[in-house]
């Protein structure tokens, strides 16, 4: 039996503690300053009230003050905060872990310098501990096409857990594969991550299509924008793979579960789609967040503020072309500048043979 703890009790934090308990390990998830709810919750009832589902025997909730017991023994430990309490849990990390453990980090996203040079996660995380003890701490991430509420079901679910180590990578995927949860591992630990960030930007852009037929009034009209979603589908993968080669990953990677199978199913829904249609309805981005979705947390904008930001200063510095990434470049305008939705069409697919 392994420990697994997880800072942070996320539903997707609290969704992987389904396959692991369930293989007799002993999990642990500690709330965040924002998670005392869901800890009292589960302390009580046992249930996650935003999964909606009572969590498996062998797993327990710690309130934060309670992090250091819970962490101080545990095999893997998981950071399953979301980026935006990212430099917070590697503060907190930083002061937790001890050498030999070995981290897996839930959380998507990326930061990037001024200069446009940009950063996985996991080496931000890394960032924030000593640099004896970080060598003594084995780095890894999961990434592929996985919703909470459906590993939680046991809904077949296929991931990828990327690292630095074959050997470590296989203890951590054993804890957790089970007859629905298929895991793969990889040590293109840079492509997938930039992959899981990156298509994050452009599930936002999945739900133009439908604002746009709810504008024209045509929601329920014979013929939807099947045809416009797919083109923008299409650019995303490129521009996507062409991400991971900049950042020094394997193109081949964003082909697989952690770049265009983790697309699509982010392009399915949710709320960075939702943010989408309403701009698709006309709404600039601007008053999408300030009055249709305040207050709700939207990781695909944060993707598309942050590495769209960066395309610049890329530019600028000749690390990229003018013409490189220009479905992200769109994006970036939508949301920073309040850019009317015009899909610059003629800039795309300009690689074509």
């Amino acid at each position: 039996m392994a420990v697994i703890a997880a800072l942070g009790s996320g539903i997707m934090a609290t969704a992987l503690s389904f396959p692991t308990s369930e293989n007799g390990n002993d999990v642990r998830l500690v709330g965040t300053f924002l998670d005392r709810e869901i800890i009292d919750s589960i302390q009580r009832t046992g249930v996650h009230p935003d999964l909606g589902l009572k969590v498996n025997d062998g797993v327990r909730a710690y309130q934060l003050e309670d992090a250091a017991e819970a962490i101080a023994d545990a095999d893997v430990v998981m950071c399953g905060v979301n980026s935006f309490g990212l430099e917070w849990a590697g503060e907190q990390l930083a002061g937790l872990m001890r050498p030999g453990q070995k981290l897996l980090c839930v959380t998507k996203g990326m930061r990037a310098d001024e200069d446009g040079t940009m950063h996985i996660l996991p080496d931000v995380l890394r960032s924030y501990f000593d640099p004896q003890l970080a060598e003594q701490v084995s780095w890894n991430a999961v990434v592929g096409p996985s919703i909470a509420g459906e590993v939680a079901v046991h809904h077949d679910t296929c991931v990828v857990f990327c690292g630095q180590d074959k050997q470590d990578l296989e203890y951590i995927a054993d804890l957790f594969r089970t007859d629905y949860y298929h895991v793969w591992t990889s040590t293109d630990f840079v492509g997938h991550e930039t992959g899981a960030a990156t298509k994050n930007v452009y599930a936002f852009a999945a739900g133009f299509a439908q604002g746009l037929l709810r504008k024209a009034g045509k929601q329920d009209d014979r013929y939807v924008m099947y045809n416009y979603g797919a083109a923008v589908f299409a650019q995303g993968q490129k521009e996507l793979r062409s991400f991971i080669k900049l950042m020094g990953g394997e193109p081949e990677t964003g082909d697989g579960l952690g770049g265009v199978g983790d697309m699509f199913v982010t392009s399915m829904g949710g709320r960075n789609v939702k943010a989408g249609g309403f701009v698709g309805e006309g709404i600039p981005f601007s008053q999408v967040q300030e009055e249709r979705m305040k207050g709700v947390t939207l990781e695909g904008v944060a993707a598309i503020k942050v590495i769209g930001k960066a395309l610049g200063p890329l530019t600028e510095r000749g690390v990229i072309g003018a013409d490189e990434y220009p479905l992200c470049r769109f994006l970036y305008s939508v949301v920073a500048e309040d850019a009317p939705l015009e899909m610059p069409w003629d800039r795309f697919f300009r690689d074509l043979k």
